[in-house]
């Protein structure tokens, strides 16, 4: 029987057969202001000729599946694909949800992927869970380890010991990916260009110049010098659609101080906005937020575990998520836990070659575990019990 993991994330679905390679694919539908009455899916937005003040239609509003319609749309686009092509009757799924996922959310889930695509098994669990699989199988000696999985939504704290998710011990900041956009878009509309519309473009942005920085005051000051002294200023020429189908960063070198670039290209000069985006991870209060950073979140964490616990999970920190892919993220969060941890204890904070898809990976280790056909739950299961095996079975 073939089996399909599907990381349902709020931003991208991670999408492949326990035996292909996984395909990252958006987990939304679209609509663009030159083909208004058209709703486009999924991978469908690369046949937008003209994605500037692009409409995203989201399944997911505050890291919660709300809008099924929607994500019925996705999963049909996906499940008929020709690469993925689901034959339900002889299919597994391994599908993932958030931490803390409401009942009614659950319920909602079980009776689509049985009674409506009717898959012959699925397993419901959390992508930090599936991370935790895959590093336990690549470190087999390590029992203990500490999730940090900042996605679209949100950025989750999860530590795990014997493969079991520390239920207590789980925290939630609410800074993710969308919020970053969000903020970087009301600064660039605030200061040179209204671009509250484009989300697209400036996601783009945001993924192409923004960094963690290692020293913001000394930053700060850096941005704030005249000339090529100002060794943070970037220019970054924003796409027409036309000539420039994707935007790009010109080369420190090539800023142009004085006057205008001759070509006509649309340019956003970008400063302080490069790392006081990104600065929101390590201080919400800088917008107001009365949260924690997620080094004294990892602290407040670990500190309500079990004290022999409390070495290991410092020495075994992953990070998952799309925002993890900031340069200078794991050098920053390695020495700001150093400072905030006892001296005896050691810091290691791992950042895997792709942090969006190692979830992923491990639902793949798990289609692959001998013991996988004891935690589904069979079709036959839930007709004759319903969302009871559920509950009792998915809750790994």
């Amino acid at each position: 029987m073939a089996t399909l993991v599907l990381d349902n994330g709020a931003y991208t679905a991670k999408i492949g057969h326990s035996s292909q390679n996984v395909s990252v694919i958006h987990n939304c539908q679209f609509r663009s202001k030159t083909s208004r009455m058209k709703t486009f899916t999924a991978s469908q937005l690369d046949e937008i000729k003209d994605p500037s003040g692009l409409f995203y239609i989201l399944p997911f509003q505050k890291g919660y599946l709300v809008n099924w319609d929607v994500q019925r749309k996705v999963w049909d686009h996906l499940f008929g694909k020709e690469m993925f092509k689901v034959d339900f009757a002889d299919t597994s799924v391994i599908i993932t949800e958030p931490y803390f996922n409401f009942t009614s959310i659950q319920e909602s889930m079980n009776e689509i992927l049985f009674e409506e695509y009717q898959f012959q098994s699925a397993v419901r669990i959390n992508a930090g869970s599936l991370s935790a699989r895959h590093y336990f199988h690549t470190r087999p000696s390590q029992i203990c380890c500490l999730l940090v999985d900042s996605g679209f939504s949100f950025t989750h704290i999860a530590p795990y010991c014997r493969g079991s998710k520390m239920r207590d011990a789980i925290c939630r900041i609410s800074i993710g990916g969308k919020l970053l956009t969000n903020h970087l878009k009301e600064i660039i509309s605030y200061r040179q260009l209204h671009v509250m519309d484009e989300t697209h473009v400036i996601n783009q942005v945001k993924e192409d110049v923004c960094y963690v920085s290692q020293d913001f005051y000394k930053d700060m000051a850096i941005a704030q010098l005249k000339g090529h002294d100002n060794t943070v200023m970037r220019d970054y020429v924003l796409p027409d659609f036309s000539t420039i189908k994707k935007g790009f960063c010109k080369p420190a070198e090539q800023v142009v101080l004085s006057g205008k670039y001759k070509t006509g290209e649309q340019i956003l000069r970008l400063a302080n906005e490069r790392f006081a985006v990104p600065e929101m991870l390590f201080h919400p209060s800088d917008i107001g937020l009365q949260e924690m950073g997620i080094p004294e979140t990892i602290v407040h964490s670990v500190q309500s575990l079990p004290e022999d616990m409390q070495p290991h999970m410092y020495n075994n920190i992953i990070l998952t998520g799309g925002n993890t892919l900031f340069a200078g993220f794991r050098e920053r969060l390695e020495a700001e836990l150093r400072s905030l941890v006892p001296t005896h204890f050691p810091v290691s904070v791992t950042l895997p070659d792709n942090p969006i898809t190692y979830s992923w990976e491990g639902g793949k280790l798990l289609a692959q575990d001998p013991d996988y056909e004891e935690i589904v739950v069979t079709r036959d299961d839930y007709e004759e019990n319903g969302h009871f095996i559920c509950e009792e079975k998915f809750d790994i």
